[in-house]
């Protein structure tokens, strides 16, 4: 069975010069190559075309999301495994979406990652769990408040409750009158499913609806 080929990109040297060393003791594995930057990292895929290429994210003169698109544009079937130490979403999305096939962290141990490299070949992909957490997170739908059902100026009456205010001087806060106020009170309390103006202050500073 022919080896995994395999090319490295990465601009820490110590980085890549641990990982080639620790493939070297990998059956089934050969690294074709190592780059240290994007554009290297894409010339790397020209000359080699490996079948899977680590690939760190940012790095000077082109960074892993430009070079991950170029190499899927001229070797499609290459599984680019990012590994990086950065998780947020600045960094995450953009990369899966550019095409990346894993997403690793660098605190993974080396014969993880080897075994994520083998698993990539076979149509496997492998995303750290803080990545996985991160995008089940931003998949998940916002949970709906009873405020955000309220009015602009009802939410700025349940500010006001919030800091205590008398409907007098809630009126006069907001130049509205006292018949006004008292209505949407009322309406502030049914959206609430709260029965007085206390629940309502009480609610006001639980959530944060507050005057800055």
């Amino acid at each position: 069975m022919e080896p995994i080929r395999l090319g490295i990109t990465d601009d820490h040297e110590m980085v890549r010069l641990g990982l080639v060393s620790y493939f070297l003791t990998e059956p089934g594995i050969e690294v074709v190559g190592e780059a240290k930057s994007g554009k290297e990292g894409i010339a790397l895929a020209k000359e080699h075309m490996p079948d899977v290429m680590l690939m760190d994210l940012l790095m000077e003169n082109g960074n892993g999301i430009e070079a991950t698109k170029e190499i899927l544009g001229f070797h499609p079937t290459c599984k680019i495994m990012i590994l990086t130490s950065y998780y947020d979403e600045e960094q995450v999305f953009p990369a899966l979406e550019a095409g990346a096939f894993s997403y690793l962290l660098k605190t993974l141990p080396a014969e993880k990652i080897a075994e994520a490299v083998r698993d990539a070949v076979n149509g496997q992909a492998t995303i750290a769990p803080k990545v996985t957490d991160l995008m089940m997170k931003k998949l998940r739908p916002k949970e709906r408040m009873l405020h955000d059902d309220l009015t602009e100026r009802e939410i700025d009456v349940l500010k006001c409750l919030g800091d205590g205010l008398s409907n007098q001087e809630i009126g006069e806060k907001l130049f509205i009158g006292v018949k006004t106020v008292k209505t949407h009170v009322s309406n502030i309390l049914a959206k609430l499913e709260l029965t007085d103006r206390t629940q309502a202050a009480v609610y006001a500073n639980r959530h944060g609806i507050l005057h800055s």
